[in-house]
C-alpha cells in the first residue's frame, strides 16, 4: 500500500495537489456513511422480533429507533465543529471506533434499555462520521473534480435509504435480530484502518476556546424539533408532549442564534447567513430533503395500504429511484451538465424534476406499478441532480477551514427537511383521509381503525378510496412545495452570482472577526 507520503506526489496523470488514492479515500468514507444511512431504516423491520425476543413495549420500540436519529440530528453541529478544530482524520477514527464499539453492544443487547443504550451511542458515532466524511471530500478534491466527488457521496445517502430494509429482512431471513448490528463491525475495523493509512489530517485550528454553550444549546434545540417532528404522527400534534418538546427546541435555538452572534469564536458563524449563496442553497437543501423524506414515506403507505404489497416486496419496488440517482452521478451526467445551465438551473432542472415526479405518482396511481415505475425514475433524476448541486452549494459557501461545520449544517438540513416532510404530508394525508371516510367509520385517526368500523364491502371500499385520495393529495401538496422551493433557491442564487457574492469571502461586521479569520 503506498505511503501517505507518496500519495501526495504528483503525477504526469494528474495536476499538482491531487492525491492519487483520492477516489480510493472516497470509496472508503462512502462506506463509512452508507453504514451510517443504513441504520436509520435497517430496523424498521426487526420491530415483530424486538418485540418477542426483548419483551419490548411500543414505547421501548419507538426509542430504539429514535434514539439513533435523535443522537445523532442534535450532535451534527457540535461533531462538525469538533472536526475542524481537532482534526477531521481524528474525528473519523474517534467517530468509527465509537460506531463500532456501540453497534457491537446493541448485537449483544439484553434488555430494550441497553438496546436504546447502545443506539444512543451509535448516534455519536454517526454523527462524528456524518459530517467528517463530507468534509473530508472538500479537503482531497479539487474545485474541478469535488462536485462529482459529492455526487457520488449524496448517492450513497440513497441508497442507504433505500436498501435498509431490503438488507435488513435478507438478514432476518436468516439470523437473529443482532446481526444487523454485527454487520457494521468489518465495515467499521475496514473503514478505521483505511483512515489511518489514506486520509491526511485538516482542519485542526486548536488556538480558538471551544464554545461549550453553543454545542449545548444546538444540541437542546435540534432534539427538542426532531423530537417533536417524530412524535407529532403518534402523540398528535395538539398534544402536550409535542408542543412543549417543540417549544424548548425552538427557544433552544433561539437561544443558539443570539449567542453565536456575540460570542468571540462561534460554533456557527451567524453571518454566513448574510450570504445569498448560502441562504439560497439552504432554502433548496431543506425542500429536497422535505420532498425524499415525505415521498418516501408516502410511497411506502401507497405501496404497502392501497397497492397491496408487502414489506419486502414494497421496497424492492422502491429501488429504482436509488437506481437512477446512483447510476446519473456515478457516470458523472449531473457533473457535465453543471457547466452548461449552471447551479441554479441545475436547483430548478432537479427540483422541477423530482416535483413532476411526485404529481405523476398521485396522477397516475389508477395505472398500477407501472405508472409509479415511470415516476420514480424522474424523481431519481431529479434528486440526482439537486442534492449534490445543494451540498455543493452550500459546502463552497462556507470557507473550507470551517467545512466540518458546513457538513453539519448540510446534515442537520437533512434531518429537518426529511422529518418536516413526513410530518407535513402526513398531516394533509391523514386530514384528507377523516374528510373523506364513509359515515360508519366517521371519526377513525388510521386505516386500520377505520376498516375495523366497517360491515360491508362498500364500506370497505369507501375507506380504502379514502385512504387513496388522502395519499394523493398529500403528493400534489408535496411536488407543490417542492417545485415553489426550487424556484426560489434559484432566484437566490442566480442573485448572489450575478452580484459576485458567491467569490467573496463571508465578513463579519465590523468591531467582530472575520468569518474566515475566525476559522484559524
Amino acid at each position: 500500500m503506498p505511503s501517505v507520503a507518496s500519495d501526495a506526489t504528483p503525477t504526469a496523470l494528474q495536476p499538482p495537489g491531487r492525491s492519487a488514492t483520492r477516489w480510493l479515500t472516497l470509496a472508503v468514507i462512502c462506506l463509512a456513511q452508507l453504514t451510517v444511512i443504513l441504520d436509520n431504516t435497517v430496523l424498521n423491520v426487526a420491530i415483530p422480533s424486538l418485540t418477542e425476543d426483548l419483551g419490548a413495549t411500543t414505547a421501548d420500540v419507538q426509542w430504539m429507533i429514535n434514539a439513533y436519529s435523535l443522537v445523532q440530528s442534535g450532535l451534527l453541529l457540535t461533531a462538525g465543529n469538533s472536526a475542524d478544530r481537532y482534526g477531521r482524520k481524528k474525528m473519523l477514527v474517534v467517530g468509527l471506533s465509537l460506531f463500532g464499539v456501540a453497534s457491537l453492544g446493541a448485537a449483544l443487547a439484553q434488555s430494550p434499555g441497553q438496546l436504546i443504550a447502545a443506539r444512543a451511542g451509535m448516534g455519536i458515532g454517526g454523527a462524528l462520521l456524518v459530517t467528517t466524511t463530507l468534509a473530508v471530500v472538500m479537503q482531497i478534491f479539487d474545485d474541478e473534480e469535488r462536485p462529482r466527488a459529492i455526487g457520488i457521496w449524496s448517492s450513497v445517502n440513497s441508497l442507504g435509504f433505500a436498501a435498509g430494509p431490503l438488507i435488513g429482512g435478507s438478514l432476518l431471513d436468516h439470523f437473529w435480530w443482532g446481526s444487523l448490528f454485527l454487520v457494521n463491525l468489518p465495515v467499521a475495523v475496514i473503514s478505521l484502518a483505511a483512515v489511518v493509512f489514506l486520509v491526511p489530517e485538516s482542519g485542526s485550528r486548536g488556538g480558538a476556546p471551544l464554545d461549550l454553550p453553543g454545542a449545548l444549546l444546538s444540541m437542546i434545540g435540534m432534539v427538542g424539533v426532531v423530537f417533536a417532528i417524530i412524535s407529532g404522527p403518534m402523540d398528535g400534534w395538539l398534544s402536550g408532549r409535542v408542543l412543549s418538546s417543540a417549544a424548548i427546541g425552538v427557544i433552544g435555538l433561539a437561544a443558539f442564534a443570539l449567542w453565536e452572534l456575540h460570542v468571540p469564536h462561534p460554533m456557527l458563524d451567524m453571518h454566513f447567513f448574510r450570504n445569498r449563496r448560502f441562504i439560497g442553497a439552504v432554502s433548496g437543501g431543506i425542500l429536497v430533503a422535505f420532498g425524499m423524506g415525505g415521498s418516501m414515506f408516502l410511497l411506502t403507505q401507497h405501496l404497502q395500504l392501497v397497492m397491496g404489497y408487502g414489506p419486502l416486496d414494497a421496497g424492492l419496488r422502491m429501488a429504482p429511484l436509488a437506481v437512477t440517482v446512483i447510476l446519473i452521478n456515478f457516470t458523472g451526467l449531473g457533473v457535465r451538465l453543471m457547466p452548461r445551465i449552471g447551479t441554479p438551473g441545475m436547483i430548478v432542472s432537479g427540483m422541477s424534476l423530482l416535483a413532476a415526479g411526485l404529481a405523476a405518482v398521485s396522477l397516475l396511481a389508477g395505472a398500477g406499478y407501472g405508472g409509479m415505475l415511470v415516476s420514480l425514475v424522474v424523481m431519481g433524476v431529479g434528486v440526482a441532480l439537486a442534492m449534490p448541486t445543494m451540498a455543493n452549494a452550500i459546502m463552497s459557501a462556507i470557507p473550507p477551514a470551517k467545512a466540518g461545520v458546513g457538513a453539519g449544517v448540510n446534515g442537520t438540513l437533512m434531518e429537518f427537511g426529511q422529518g418536516l416532510g413526513v410530518a407535513v404530508l402526513g398531516a394533509v394525508l391523514n386530514s384528507r383521509f377523516v374528510a373523506l371516510l364513509p359515515l360508519a367509520a366517521a371519526g377513525a385517526g388510521s386505516l386500520s381503525a377505520a376498516l375495523a368500523r366497517t360491515r360491508t364491502d362498500a364500506e370497505r371500499t369507501a375507506v380504502h378510496d379514502a385512504f387513496a385520495s388522502g395519499i394523493g393529495t398529500s403528493q400534489l401538496v408535496g411536488a407543490a412545495a417542492v417545485f415553489l422551493g426550487g424556484l426560489v433557491a434559484a432566484v437566490l442564487l442566480r442573485r448572489a452570482e450575478r452580484t459576485g457574492q458567491e467569490a467573496e469571502p463571508l465578513a463579519a461586521p465590523s468591531g467582530s472577526q472575520p468569518a474566515a479569520a475566525a476559522a484559524e
